[in-house]
């Protein structure tokens, strides 16, 4: 538009130049078209908001340009990037009433250069008047939705991004929880029991009471190799020993193992893929949050750990012959989970933990038959918080990997534990 006006300008003073360059009003007419130019250029730097300075530069402009067309109606072309340049400076209700005074100024002055009512004089300005204007204002209301939607959809991208970020973090609070519950707070809660054991029965039977220190140490010391990878790189150390995920179960069993629970540990198959390294962590934790609570709750002689590699799938089975529970009652805080397979899937078992479903009081212990009798000294509420995580994390690790789980048990029976992960062929 800016082109556009010198343009027309440069025209006008040709055309008037050509035709009265002896007239008396030639200085003037170059004078004011110096003039014009000159301020023309100074708009840009003014900005185009409604300011007093900008509001000053307008008026100018509309006077020295009515003043050039009083004196040579030539200059009325000049109007169309005036009209422009108004509306982009004024609000709309102060812009259109200005555009009209120009092309009213513009029709007086063809009609004294015509000397009669030419129709195309009395119509062709206030039609090309109609149309800018028109045009400006359906462009201006355009860019202005078009602003407000790029407005709201960086507003929706910084909110999303935003959600994204909450998102992330608690998934990554979760799965540390995970970590933390499957790793250290297993091994802790192992090193207390074997101490509690070895303190009751340091003056009775001393030789048993040093097996069961030597036994925390040894949990002590792969406690702390877990805490280093787990700092590291969260891999489970058995599993960043090499042997894959047989012999890490194979280890874990081999901890496990006491004089009063022996662990075995059975393979059927072997995967028609390699093991993502997902798979191999998820079922390696699951398998040590479940002897931890077999050895902690389910009073059992024998524990034994199936890995099946099937076709489409892979199994961990965690069968014990402990003392098994009703499936239907309630024994633990875990609920139905929607996402899990089956109603078994929602069925707590007897490798969740059982004492946090106790009420506050004394006879907290003898609401969960699981736990009478037991060994170790009577759990600690903080204690029994913490075990009372297992079943829940087992079922965020496999539902993570589109996983099932399903609990088997009856009173006197021992319990069946089956996660089922499937693999995705090459």
């Amino acid at each position: 538009m800016h082109t556009a006006f010198f343009v027309l300008l440069s025209a006008s003073v040709a055309r008037y130049l050509a035709r009265h360059a002896d007239g008396p009003h030639t200085p003037w007419v170059i004078s004011l078209s110096v003039l014009l130019a000159a301020l023309y250029v100074l708009g840009p730097a003014l900005g185009t908001r409604p300011t007093p300075r900008r509001l000053t530069w307008l008026g100018l402009v509309v006077a020295a340009w009515a003043l050039l067309v009083v004196l040579a109606p030539s200059f009325v072309w000049c109007a169309v990037p005036l009209f422009y340049t108004g509306l982009r400076t004024l609000p709309p209700r102060a812009a259109i009433p200005l555009v009209a005074l120009l092309t009213a100024l513009a029709v007086a002055a063809q009609l004294s250069l015509a000397g009669w009512p030419d129709p195309n004089v009395l119509l062709a300005p206030p039609a090309v008047a109609a149309v800018a204007t028109t045009v400006f204002v359906v462009m201006q209301r355009q860019a202005a939705r078009q602003d407000a939607l790029i407005e709201d959809l960086v507003r929706t991208r910084r909110d999303l991004a935003a959600t994204e970020r909450r998102e992330g973090t608690l998934a990554e609070r979760e799965r540390l929880a995970r970590e933390i519950h499957d790793t250290l707070a297993q091994g802790l809660s192992s090193q207390r029991m074997l101490l509690q054991a070895a303190d009751r029965l340091w003056d009775t039977a001393p030789g048993t009471a040093r097996d069961h220190v030597r036994t925390a140490a040894a949990i002590t010391e792969c406690s702390l190799a877990e805490a280093r990878r787990f700092v590291h790189d969260l891999t489970p150390a058995d599993l960043a020993e090499g042997g894959g995920l047989l012999q890490a179960l194979r280890a874990v069993a081999e901890r496990e193992t006491t004089p009063s629970l022996t662990v075995r540990v059975h393979a059927e198959g072997s995967p028609p893929v390699p093991l993502p390294s997902p798979v191999e962590s998820a079922l390696l934790r699951i398998a040590q949050g479940a002897l931890a609570n077999v050895r902690e709750h389910a009073a059992a002689t024998t524990a034994t750990l199936t890995l099946t590699c099937l076709d489409d799938q892979i199994v961990l089975d965690v069968t014990d012959d402990g003392r098994g529970f009703d499936p239907r009652t309630p024994t633990g805080p875990a609920t139905p989970d929607p996402h899990a397979a089956g109603p078994a899937a929602a069925v707590p078992d007897s490798h969740a933990a059982g004492p946090v479903a106790a009420a506050p009081g004394p006879h907290a212990a003898a609401l969960d038959p699981r736990t009478a009798g037991h060994t170790a000294a009577a759990p600690d509420p903080a204690a029994a918080g913490a075990r009372g995580y297992g079943l829940s994390a087992i079922r965020a690790r496999l539902r993570q990997l589109g996983g099932t789980l399903t609990v088997e048990s009856a009173p006197g029976e021992g319990t069946a534990l089956s996660a089922a992960i499937p693999l995705e062929p090459k």
